[in-house]
């Protein structure tokens, strides 16, 4: 329940909604701003957070997430449940582009995470769109009947394809008439040189001066504001002007079909295009939300299921925008209501801030249960309360017959009648507008009532008997606004735990009232109620100075008590990873160990193989036993720095050893490999050279290859050639590999690949030869159909122009001759007739 029917008013939150709707796309968010309720269902309002935060992240995050086009077309597709409407063209466009917006949004929020399949990047707002459809087909749908601009394209049927060819050829028609005649006309001095013609009720006519025009017969439609100049239509094109009324009308009636079938397909879709516009309203509002809470750098505070606050470092929204402008900042409020202390009793000079603290509570809560994000840290959390009240400000009401303060009772009576555990109130100037006695002991009474159901509560007072009662009474705390008595300023800070003073005399003297007022005002109080004031200013001054302390010494053991914490588990993970190193490091050695054994082993049988020096071997095996030593030296209890010490003395031993091992097996295989060539270069020059060999003449490097023997004559093809000469002359040679020749032929065909694609990626169909000489145009035509041919089009345009045709001429005769060429044709006479040859490959 919220009270009083203008709480928004009263808290300020009408403006809120006026800054979301500033912050709206479309009327559809504009209009679920206006919807916006409370709520006291913590999942609920948990969701509503939790679709803000989500969609501040994909704001920063994603920069594809379509918000181009939120138009509102609920009233034209809700009149299609009736048999026979339709949507005109605008509408339909309209539809088009935000059900693609919808399909957009629908499948960006459903698409499934990169590391999970079965989750989604953004859960709540994915949610939000499980039961929203997307209609792919009405959108292709409606693309074949409108063209990108929103008009209904020729080919949507073949009636109005027919229409509008014949209304075009009979508008030219009218225009080749209308400009002979105005061609005739000014030849004849009926009509200046400048005239143009122009349209009047939709029909070509033609300016003429008054005096003359029985000279040209038609018929008069209208004359100029002067009288100067009247437009007359020529008889020659009034028929063909009716002609094309006619042929706009049946255009007309065309359109209208067609969008009277389309309508009849979207009918049966009609609740759920609406449902998806209800769909893109909260998307549009979500936005907004996320959009204000950048704006007031709020956060999203964890919701609990129960009545409390505990809120550190709380602004209210409004004035913190307010005093932004101005370079300012708000003062945060540290506020925490619990079941131990739920009715807090603000007290404090006037103009301190307890309405603004009062009204910063109220407004606050209202928006965390509206969905909202709020200004506070982010360790700030949040209860929820079924009931919130609030009496501030002045009721009365002549028509009502209410006073301020009889007002302030009925607020009580209400409040009182439906106050419980679940309820939060707000009251400004409690027990205030009557005579004071009196009144404070009704606002001691009705306090004593909100206690006893359990209320809960944020009071501003002046009155010392509250005061008191906060302090005699269990679940009733004080606070006071805190302020400088010295600098005379107030300093906006909410300090719980202690009352606090009004500063009358101070505030008075401060202002200029004279010093005799103030004396005698101070007798007449007494001077045990200054005194006591003056105790209490004093101890508001003390706390404040002890509660800065407390604070700081608070904050220093939070920062040791983490550093403890930081250090604690900084030992841990050194313990660790020194455990880690030193087992990794006995397994390196192992594995060292027993990887240098096998090496040595396998040396020193290669040793043996090539008859080496025993000395060699027992060297060898010597520093083996060495290996062995340093590793077995190695205690799981030795420093880190020893460790990797001996590992790296290892692995140097066995690169040492690898390398010496490795140069000797090259040298050995060296050798061999000399010996084999020398072997088999002396078989080779032993035989005789014979058919097929590969060979070069002595002295040179052309390398061939002998085709056939005759005797001590040979015939040798090199490369292209052919001859013959004396078998002695010749010697062999090493044939050239295949994969170098495989190479260079790979390499062409790559290279006369990329020729292909890059004259495809940069070739057009048409090809403009006006202006040419004859040679010039030809040479340009062979090269056209070359490429036209290389890339495999099949139908290509030369532009020519009518001229004398002998350009024209000279290509087709040219075109004759090419095979690839299988026809050629003038192009259509509404695209350039016989000045463009159409050529199909």
């Amino acid at each position: 329940m919220i009270y009083p029917k203008n709480f928004e008013t009263k808290i300020g939150f009408d403006e809120v909604r006026g800054l979301l709707k500033q912050h709206c796309l479309s009327v559809l968010g504009k209009e679920m701003v206006d919807r916006i309720g409370f709520s006291s269902q913590p999942d609920t309002i948990r969701e509503w957070l939790c679709q803000v935060s989500e969609f501040r992240r994909l704001l920063a995050e994603a920069e594809n997430f379509p918000l181009q086009f939120f138009f509102d077309v609920r009233e034209a597709v809700a009149r299609l449940r009736l048999e026979g409407t339709h949507l005109d063209e605008s509408e339909l466009f309209d539809l088009r582009r935000s059900l693609d917006t919808i399909n957009g949004i629908v499948a960006f929020l459903r698409k499934p995470a990169e590391d999970d399949e079965n989750a989604f990047p953004y859960p709540a707002l994915a949610r939000m769109a499980e039961d929203v459809m997307s209609f792919p087909q009405i959108v292709a749908g409606i693309d074949r009947l409108l063209d990108r601009f929103g008009k209904m394209r020729d080919n949507a049927s073949s009636t109005l394809l027919g229409i509008r060819r014949e209304l075009s050829a009979t508008e030219n028609s009218i225009s080749h008439t209308l400009y002979s005649i105005l061609r005739n006309a000014q030849r004849e001095g009926l009509v200046d040189k400048d005239v143009a013609p122009t349209f009047r009720d939709g029909r070509l006519v033609i300016p003429v001066a008054p005096a003359l025009k029985k000279k040209i017969r038609g018929i008069v439609h209208d004359e100029s504001a002067t009288g100067k100049t009247v437009f007359i239509e020529p008889a020659e094109v009034v028929e063909a002007n009716n002609r094309v009324r006619e042929l706009e009308s049946e255009e007309r009636r065309e359109v209208i079909r067609i969008l009277t079938e389309f309508a009849a397909e979207l009918r049966p879709h009609v609740q759920d295009i609406l449902h998806a516009y209800r769909f893109l309203g909260l998307v549009d509002l979500t936005r907004a939300k996320a959009c204000l809470a950048e704006q007031t750098r709020a956060v999203e505070p964890r919701v609990e299921a129960r009545a409390h606050i505990d809120w550190i470092g709380a602004e209210h929204p409004l004035l913190q925008i307010s005093l932004a402008k101005q370079g300012k900042r708000v003062v945060p409020l540290d506020i925490c209501l619990t079941p131990e202390r739920r009715i807090l009793i603000i007290s404090g000079p006037n103009a301190g801030g307890k309405s603004v603290c009062l009204k910063s509570v109220g407004l606050l809560q209202y928006m965390i249960q509206c969905g909202l994000s709020v200004p506070m840290t982010d360790r700030s959390t949040a209860g929820i309360f079924a009931h919130i009240m609030i009496d501030i400000g002045d009721e009365q009401s002549i028509a009502d017959d209410l006073s301020t303060y009889s007002s302030h009772l009925l607020n009580m009576k209400q409040m009182m009648r439906h106050a419980d555990g679940e309820t939060l109130l707000l009251i400004d100037e409690f027990g205030g507008g009557t005579e004071p006695q009196i009144g404070g002991a009704i606002a001691e009474s009705v306090l004593r009532q909100f206690c006893k159901r359990g209320a809960w509560g944020v009071i501003t007072t002046h009155y010392q008997n509250l005061k008191h009662f906060a302090d005699s009474h269990e679940g009733v705390v004080n606070g006071a606004m805190l302020y400088d008595r010295h600098e005379m300023r107030a300093l906006f800070q909410l300090a719980i735990g202690q009352p606090g003073s009004s500063f009358a005399i101070e505030i008075a003297r401060k202002t200029g009232i004279p010093e005799e007022v103030i004396r005698d005002a101070s007798e007449l109080v007494g001077s045990e109620y200054i005194q006591s004031d003056k105790y209490l200013q004093d101890i508001v001054r003390d706390k404040r100075y002890w509660e800065g302390k407390r604070q700081t010494i608070h904050q220093h053991e939070r920062q040791l008590e983490e550093r403890i914490r930081r250090y604690e588990q900084e030992i841990k993970e050194l313990e660790q990873s020194r455990k880690d190193i030193l087992r990794r490091a006995k397994e390196q050695a192992q594995e060292l160990l027993s990887e240098s054994n096998k090496k040595i082993e396998n040396a020193i049988r290669e040793i043996r193989e090539s008859q080496a020096e025993k000395e060699e071997t027992k060297r060898i095996r010597e520093d083996l036993n060495a290996f062995k030593k340093e590793v077995m030296e190695i205690d799981t209890k030795a420093e880190d720095e020893l460790i990797a010490r001996k590992i790296k003395q290892i692995q140097e031993r066995k690169e040492r050893h690898a390398k010496r091992k490795k140069e000797k097996a090259e040298a050995n295989e060296a050798a061999a490999e000399k010996l084999r060539q020398a072997a088999a270069k002396k078989a080779e020059e032993a035989r005789p050279i014979e058919a097929g060999d590969t060979v070069r003449i002595k002295g040179l490097t052309s390398v061939g290859r002998v085709e056939a023997m005759d005797g001590k004559m040979a015939v040798v093809i090199f490369g292209d050639m052919r001859t013959k000469m004396r078998a002695d002359r010749l010697e062999r040679a090493q044939a050239p590999k295949r994969e170098e020749t495989a190479q260079a032929l790979s390499a062409g065909s790559r290279m006369t690949r990329e020729t292909i694609d890059e004259r495809k990626l940069h070739f057009k169909q048409d090809l403009d030869v006006r202006g040419m000489r004859g040679d010039e145009a030809l040479t340009a035509v062979t090269y056209f159909i070359d490429d036209a041919i290389l890339v495999g089009m099949s139908r290509v345009r030369i532009l020519h122009g009518t001229g004398t045709g002998v350009l024209r001429q000279l290509i087709r005769q040219y075109l004759s001759t090419v095979p690839n060429v299988t026809a050629y044709r003038d192009e259509h006479v509404q695209f350039g007739g016989a000045g463009i040859t159409v050529v199909d490959l």
